[in-house]
């Protein structure tokens, strides 16, 4: 539905706690990466956004540690 999609990118896009959000293949629609204090934020979060988007289907997993992430993209030089 183009007008949900539309309401979803601008919902999406509006939250600067919402870091990354992909369009996914398989059993999944969409991911969207959040960087939250706690699940309390979490819930303001979801809360916020479900107020101006209709979602389905919605689950959540929180990092329990951080091991490794970066920016870097490998660049091989010849």
């Amino acid at each position: 539905d183009p007008d949900w999609l539309q309401k979803f990118r601008a919902a999406v896009t509006g939250f600067p706690e919402i870091t990354g959000v992909y369009r996914m293949s398989g059993d999944l629609d969409y991911v969207l990466r959040a960087r939250v204090a706690d699940v309390k934020a979490y819930d303001r979060l979801y809360q916020r956004l479900i107020a101006k988007v209709a979602l389905s289907d919605v689950s959540a997993s929180f990092v329990m540690e951080e091991i490794k992430e970066t920016t870097v993209v490998p660049v091989e030089l010849r």
